[in-house]
Protein backbone atom coordinates (compact mmCIF):
# COMPACT_ATOMS: atom_id res chain seq x y z
CA UNK A 1 0.00 0.00 0.00
CA UNK A 2 2.51 2.43 -1.17
CA UNK A 3 2.43 6.09 -0.35
CA UNK A 4 4.43 8.82 -1.99
CA UNK A 5 3.46 12.13 -0.46
CA UNK A 6 5.75 15.27 -2.40
CA UNK A 7 5.74 18.84 -0.81
CA UNK A 8 7.25 21.89 -1.39
CA UNK A 9 6.53 26.02 -2.15
CA UNK A 10 4.21 27.40 -5.39
CA UNK A 11 6.22 26.65 -8.56
CA UNK A 12 8.64 24.52 -7.56
CA UNK A 13 7.75 21.56 -9.54
CA UNK A 14 6.26 19.47 -7.15
CA UNK A 15 3.00 19.11 -9.19
CA UNK A 16 5.10 17.70 -11.99
CA UNK A 17 7.24 15.16 -9.75
CA UNK A 18 3.62 14.26 -8.12
CA UNK A 19 1.82 13.35 -11.18
CA UNK A 20 4.93 11.32 -12.57
CA UNK A 21 5.06 9.18 -9.73
CA UNK A 22 1.54 8.66 -10.12
CA UNK A 23 2.01 7.33 -13.32
CA UNK A 24 5.62 5.77 -12.92
CA UNK A 25 3.82 3.75 -10.38
CA UNK A 26 0.39 3.01 -11.51
CA UNK A 27 -0.97 5.14 -7.97
CA UNK A 28 -3.66 7.35 -7.67
CA UNK A 29 -3.32 11.33 -7.71
CA UNK A 30 -4.76 13.53 -5.27
CA UNK A 31 -3.65 17.46 -5.40
CA UNK A 32 -4.78 19.70 -2.16
CA UNK A 33 -3.45 22.25 -4.02
CA UNK A 34 -5.87 21.76 -6.50
CA UNK A 35 -8.95 21.50 -4.02
CA UNK A 36 -7.48 24.68 -2.48
CA UNK A 37 -7.51 26.45 -5.82
CA UNK A 38 -11.38 25.02 -6.56
CA UNK A 39 -12.28 25.88 -2.63
CA UNK A 40 -11.01 29.85 -3.95
CA UNK A 41 -12.53 29.87 -6.89
CA UNK A 42 -15.81 28.75 -5.33
CA UNK A 43 -15.82 31.17 -2.84
CA UNK A 44 -14.53 34.16 -6.01
CA UNK A 45 -11.56 34.79 -3.86
CA UNK A 46 -7.85 34.46 -5.51
CA UNK A 47 -5.89 32.29 -3.55
CA UNK A 48 -4.05 35.03 -1.50
CA UNK A 49 -7.36 36.15 -0.01
CA UNK A 50 -8.17 32.57 0.81
CA UNK A 51 -5.15 32.37 2.54
CA UNK A 52 -5.93 35.54 4.16
CA UNK A 53 -9.23 33.97 5.13
CA UNK A 54 -7.79 30.25 6.13
CA UNK A 55 -5.59 32.65 8.68
CA UNK A 56 -8.76 33.01 10.52
CA UNK A 57 -11.01 30.13 9.62
CA UNK A 58 -8.87 27.22 10.99
CA UNK A 59 -11.76 25.01 9.08
CA UNK A 60 -10.19 25.64 5.61
CA UNK A 61 -7.00 23.72 6.44
CA UNK A 62 -8.71 21.41 8.67
CA UNK A 63 -10.48 19.68 6.14
CA UNK A 64 -8.10 19.72 3.43
CA UNK A 65 -5.43 17.64 6.04
CA UNK A 66 -8.13 15.78 6.32
CA UNK A 67 -8.73 14.95 2.83
CA UNK A 68 -4.88 14.13 2.96
CA UNK A 69 -5.23 11.84 6.23
CA UNK A 70 -8.03 10.06 4.87
CA UNK A 71 -6.07 9.41 1.08
CA UNK A 72 -3.25 8.00 2.48
CA UNK A 73 -5.40 5.60 4.69
CA UNK A 74 -6.82 4.15 1.74
CA UNK A 75 -2.63 3.86 0.14
CA UNK A 76 -1.47 3.17 -3.41
CA UNK A 77 -1.78 6.86 -3.96
CA UNK A 78 0.71 10.32 -4.22
CA UNK A 79 -0.16 13.21 -2.04
CA UNK A 80 0.79 16.47 -3.68
CA UNK A 81 0.44 19.73 -1.91
CA UNK A 82 2.39 22.36 0.38
CA UNK A 83 1.63 20.39 3.64
CA UNK A 84 0.90 16.91 2.60
CA UNK A 85 4.41 14.83 3.63
CA UNK A 86 3.91 17.04 7.22
CA UNK A 87 0.44 15.48 7.73
CA UNK A 88 1.40 12.29 5.94
CA UNK A 89 2.46 9.75 8.69
CA UNK A 90 3.76 6.54 6.65
CA UNK A 91 4.29 8.13 3.17
CA UNK A 92 7.94 8.52 1.98
CA UNK A 93 8.35 12.26 1.74
CA UNK A 94 9.95 14.16 -0.87
CA UNK A 95 10.24 17.58 -0.85
CA UNK A 96 10.89 19.57 -4.06
CA UNK A 97 12.12 23.29 -3.74
CA UNK A 98 13.67 26.11 -6.10
CA UNK A 99 14.74 29.88 -5.50
CA UNK A 100 12.20 32.05 -5.24
CA UNK A 101 13.04 34.35 -8.33
CA UNK A 102 13.07 30.79 -10.09
CA UNK A 103 9.75 29.81 -8.93
CA UNK A 104 8.25 33.23 -9.42
CA UNK A 105 9.77 33.29 -13.06
CA UNK A 106 8.08 29.72 -13.46
CA UNK A 107 4.60 30.79 -12.35
CA UNK A 108 4.35 33.79 -14.24
CA UNK A 109 4.95 31.97 -17.02
CA UNK A 110 2.70 28.74 -16.07
CA UNK A 111 -0.04 31.22 -15.52
CA UNK A 112 0.49 34.04 -18.08
CA UNK A 113 0.60 36.81 -15.70
CA UNK A 114 3.44 39.27 -14.98
CA UNK A 115 6.54 38.47 -12.83
CA UNK A 116 5.68 41.14 -10.35
CA UNK A 117 2.09 39.64 -9.69
CA UNK A 118 3.45 36.39 -9.05
CA UNK A 119 5.94 37.66 -7.02
CA UNK A 120 3.33 39.38 -5.16
CA UNK A 121 0.67 36.78 -4.96
CA UNK A 122 2.67 34.22 -3.94
CA UNK A 123 4.88 35.80 -1.55
CA UNK A 124 1.88 36.42 0.63
CA UNK A 125 0.39 33.16 -0.01
CA UNK A 126 3.96 31.49 1.51
CA UNK A 127 3.95 33.86 4.39
CA UNK A 128 -0.06 33.49 5.34
CA UNK A 129 0.74 29.07 5.07
CA UNK A 130 4.11 29.82 7.38
CA UNK A 131 1.94 31.57 10.09
CA UNK A 132 -1.20 29.37 9.65
CA UNK A 133 0.91 26.11 10.05
CA UNK A 134 3.02 27.57 12.87
CA UNK A 135 -0.27 28.55 14.47
CA UNK A 136 -2.57 24.87 13.80
CA UNK A 137 0.17 22.49 14.22
CA UNK A 138 3.47 23.93 15.02
CA UNK A 139 5.06 23.09 12.13
CA UNK A 140 8.46 24.77 10.61
CA UNK A 141 8.26 24.74 6.91
CA UNK A 142 11.87 25.11 6.81
CA UNK A 143 12.42 22.34 9.16
CA UNK A 144 12.92 19.79 6.40
CA UNK A 145 14.69 16.81 8.67
CA UNK A 146 11.21 14.47 8.01
CA UNK A 147 11.61 13.93 4.45
CA UNK A 148 13.23 10.89 2.58
CA UNK A 149 14.34 12.96 -0.07
CA UNK A 150 15.22 17.21 -1.04
CA UNK A 151 15.41 18.04 -4.23
CA UNK A 152 16.72 22.08 -5.14
CA UNK A 153 15.69 22.03 -8.80
CA UNK A 154 16.62 25.67 -9.38
CA UNK A 155 19.15 24.83 -11.53
CA UNK A 156 17.34 21.78 -13.03
CA UNK A 157 14.95 21.21 -16.41
CA UNK A 158 11.51 19.63 -15.52
CA UNK A 159 12.65 16.01 -17.08
CA UNK A 160 15.85 16.13 -14.82
CA UNK A 161 14.06 16.53 -11.66
CA UNK A 162 11.61 13.85 -12.63
CA UNK A 163 13.95 11.60 -13.30
CA UNK A 164 16.06 12.64 -10.02
CA UNK A 165 13.12 11.24 -7.63
CA UNK A 166 12.12 8.31 -9.91
CA UNK A 167 15.46 6.99 -9.69
CA UNK A 168 15.35 7.11 -5.84
CA UNK A 169 11.56 5.95 -5.55
CA UNK A 170 13.15 2.83 -8.10
CA UNK A 171 15.14 1.80 -5.57
CA UNK A 172 13.25 2.86 -2.04
CA UNK A 173 12.82 -0.66 -0.45
CA UNK A 174 9.11 0.23 0.30
CA UNK A 175 8.32 1.26 -3.57
CA UNK A 176 9.72 -2.23 -4.14
CA UNK A 177 7.74 -4.38 -1.90
CA UNK A 178 10.35 -4.34 0.17
CA UNK A 179 9.09 -4.66 3.75
CA UNK A 180 11.70 -4.55 6.11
Amino acid sequence: MACVAVSGPPGSGKTSVARAIAERFDLRYVSAGAIFRRLAKERGVSLDVLSRQAEEDTSIDLAIDAMTEKEEEKGNVVLDGHLTAWVAKKAIKIYVKASPEERYNRIAERDGIPLETAKKENSVREESEKRRFKKLYNYDLQDLTGFDLVVDNTYLGEEETKQVVLNFLTHHRLMRGDQT
